[in-house]
């Protein structure tokens, strides 16, 4: 016979006590669940990451900030609402205007987005984010695509990536019985590339070309016109262009119906422009002078940071190429010497 001592009777009903307050949790879990009100850990779930509703506010709530700072060029206005490369772009579009119009912006139209459909993903985790896509008063016959993000539920929904693509060009996407969309993993090994490298692969593909990527706009035909640009009588123009793709900048990449992606990502990029002795570098336009520090002298640097849409194919599939959809650049600082 096993004979209990006191700190074992008091281990096992402590045990036991415990034990009665899982259940008793986990009932209460189970009942605030079909009361629809149970707070689940967002690290751990997989969730939708927003509700068609909480998609259309966030982008009613975007349109309304991004108008206010346009007609204002005061980039105060809708800094809660943007990040990443959008929020680049945006932030020193605004700073160059008021620099030119410190009264705001005598040409303000206000956008509309209209005919909007949300792309949203069941996912685990933080970021969460979502695609919206939809028909603009600016920008002629292309829809704006935005991917909205947020770190945590205490966060506002904030644009991190903006391009305009044409209709219809957008791929289907992968979805479930109950229409949610599959985000897919940064660091996927089931694609021609993992997205987490396509920043990288992309701007050393500008660099000294390559089989990576489809030909293209975007692509060859960037190259090909950077080449014609490289070298004027009097003028030098050099590329240097690099990966951005950490925190903010992060990509995200969303499963198509054929199993590939589509991905979004940014990149950094300077053009520097030196003039020969006796030669002067063309005068920039307003906005690039809004921007620029230092005295122009020999040369002007300019700064852009750019965001892309990339179909990323399964591994394997196809001629094995990414092809670029979209790309959205914009300056973000000069520096004259």
């Amino acid at each position: 016979m096993t004979h209990l001592t006191t700190g074992d009777r008091g281990s096992r009903r402590l045990r036991r006590l415990e034990r009665n307050a899982l259940w008793a949790a986990c009932a209460t879990a189970l009942s605030l669940t079909a009361s629809g009100c149970v707070v689940v850990h967002g690290e751990r779930v997989v969730l939708p990451s927003a509700t068609q509703a909480e998609a259309a506010k966030a982008l009613d709530q975007f349109t309304a900030a991004y108008n206010k700072a346009d007609q204002a060029y005061d980039g105060s206005l809708d800094a809660e609402y943007t990040t990443g490369a959008l929020g680049a772009i945006d932030g020193a579009r605004l700073k160059a205007g008021k620099v030119n119009n410190p009264g705001g912006n005598p040409q303000h139209t206000p956008l509309t987005l209209t005919d909007a459909t949300y792309t949203i993903p069941k996912k685990a985790g933080w970021p969460r984010w979502f695609v919206a896509d939809a028909k603009a008063n600016k920008g002629g016959d292309a829809r704006w695509v935005l991917v909205f993000t947020r770190g945590d539920l205490s966060e506002p929904w904030q644009a991190a990536y903006l391009t305009l693509v044409a209709q219809g060009a957008l791929p289907e996407f992968s979805k479930d019985k109950d229409g949610w969309a599959e985000a897919v993993p940064a660091d996927s090994a089931e694609l021609t590339r993992a997205p987490q490298d396509l920043s990288k692969d992309y701007t050393a593909y500008l660099k000294d070309g390559g089989g990576v990527f489809a030909d293209g706009a975007y692509t060859s035909t960037l190259r090909t016109t950077r080449a014609k640009n490289a070298e004027k009588p009097g003028l030098v123009q050099q590329y240097i262009d690099e990966p951005l793709s950490g925190g903010e900048f992060a990509p995200l990449a969303l499963r198509t119906a054929d199993g590939g992606a589509l991905v979004f990502f940014s990149s950094h990029h300077y053009v520097k422009q030196t003039a020969a002795t006796g030669a002067s570098v063309p005068a920039p336009n307003v906005s690039v002078k809004a921007l620029t520090t230092g005295e122009i002298k020999q040369s002007l640097t300019m700064e852009f940071v750019a965001n892309e849409i990339a179909l990323d194919p399964v591994k394997g599939s196809g001629d094995g190429k990414v092809s670029l959809l979209s790309r959205l650049e914009g300056l973000t600082g000069a520096k004259g010497e």
